[in-house]
Formats: C-alpha cells, structure tokens, sequence
C-alpha cells in the first residue's frame, strides 16, 4: 500500500511571522483521517521570519526531532541546553516529563526553514533530554544516512521509538532502496526536489504512507532532499 498526503492537502496557516504547514492534525488544523501514522504524530513545514520565533512553551511524553532545511535556529531549554542549528544537523529533545524550550530565527536577514517532527514515545514520564549531531552533505548524499534510531548507532540521535530515520540527498537520477519487514510501516517526508517511491510520484512537501511493501525504493526525479522513517507496527 502507498498513499500520497499531497503537500496542497495539508493544514496551512501563515500568521505573518511564521508560515506553516500541517501534514497531520495539530493546534487548530484537525482532520480525523489524519491524526499520525504508525508512531509517527506530528511534520509540520515550518518558515519563521528573521528575527522572530517561538516563545517559551512546554511540552511532555512526546520525542521532538528538528530537521533545518534553510538559516539557522536557536535553542534554549529548561535543562539549560543552548544550541543554534544548522542544515545537516538533527536535533532530538525528549519532553518525557516535562520540559519548557523557545525556538527563534537566529538570522536578522532571512527566513529560517524547517521540518518539526513529533514521534510518540515507547513509555511516558521519561527524563528530559537534548541530543544535537550533524551529518555531512557527503554522509547523506545519495545514499540513507541513519541520523535518528533507538540506540543511537552510527552516530545517530537516539530516539525514545522503535523508529528508524533517514536522510538522503539525491541528484536526478539517483536511487536509495530500504528494506522492511512485512509488519513494519514506512514514511517519506520530501523536503525539496521530486521523487518517485516504487513508482509512485511525490513532490516537495509531499508525504508518502507506505505498508506492506517489502523493498522501498526511492529515485529522484530532480534533485531532492527526503526523510525516511522506518515505523513500528501499530498497536
């Protein structure tokens, strides 16, 4: 099975200083068909003005994770992590128990892009942590770099899930093949560019719901950024 959540589907709101879309429900977009996908929970596509950002908020029980496509982000928390972000590096945050962060555009001079990912955790109430690593343009280029897993290999960040994540970048022409095991699900998430996914055609913005399929194979159409999250079954 793949679907196609094409990106002029999602919830969009531009609120001036933040332009932003919802692949899946979240704050005041709502549509029941779409609430998650395996532990998948929230992607939202995010620009944030210069100068500008998110206050401080709390979350809790949710692993965040913070693709940069674009400018810079910068970070401070409640456990007094203060970091800026960058293209190429993933930062994952375990709200666990409770945590507080803020989040701004650390450029005066450009918007700043990202992707913001939700994944359920596998137990409530962990303890609350950050963990920030970089990936090289010639670790992800065509080929699916790890950068996210539940125990951390390869360098990876660690994620409280039974969820693998990849990055690829992938000139036109390119492919990139994962294999699955018949009762796990996958999801790509296309970050720039177009790309085919077992045939199937999808575009920026674009994400593709897949089960049942065996071998993934992911080829670009024109040069394409993608995440690829390797899901755990649904209880």
């Amino acid at each position: 099975m793949i679907h196609v959540r094409k990106s002029a589907e999602r919830g969009h709101f531009n609120f001036g200083w933040l332009d932003t879309y919802h692949t899946f429900s979240f704050g005041e977009y709502h549509d029941p068909q779409f609430m998650g996908f395996s532990a998948l929970r929230v992607i939202n596509e995010d620009s944030v003005a210069a100068g500008h950002g998110f206050p401080t908020h709390p979350h809790r029980d949710m692993e965040i994770i913070t693709y940069i496509l674009e400018g810079a982000l910068e970070h401070k928390d409640s456990l007094g992590t203060g970091s800026i972000i960058r293209p190429g590096e993933v930062q994952r945050m375990t709200a666990g128990s409770g945590i507080t962060h803020s989040e701004a555009n650390a450029l005066k001079d450009q918007a700043t892009k990202l992707l913001q990912i939700w994944i359920l955790p596998q137990a409530r109430n962990l303890k609350p942590s950050y963990e920030q690593t970089a990936f090289s343009t010639e670790d992800r280029q065509g080929k699916l770099r790890l950068v996210g897993s539940p125990d951390g290999r390869d360098g990876s960040v660690t994620i409280h899930q039974d969820v693998n994540l990849y990055a690829s970048l992938l000139k036109a022409g390119e492919s990139v093949s994962l294999d699955t095991k018949p009762e796990r699900f996958a999801w790509l998430q296309v970050a720039r560019g177009k790309v085919t996914l077992n045939g199937q055609e999808a575009g920026q913005g674009d994400g593709v719901a897949v089960a049942k399929e065996g071998k993934i194979t992911v080829t670009s159409v024109a040069d394409a950024e993608v995440l690829l999250f390797d899901l755990p079954p649904v209880n």
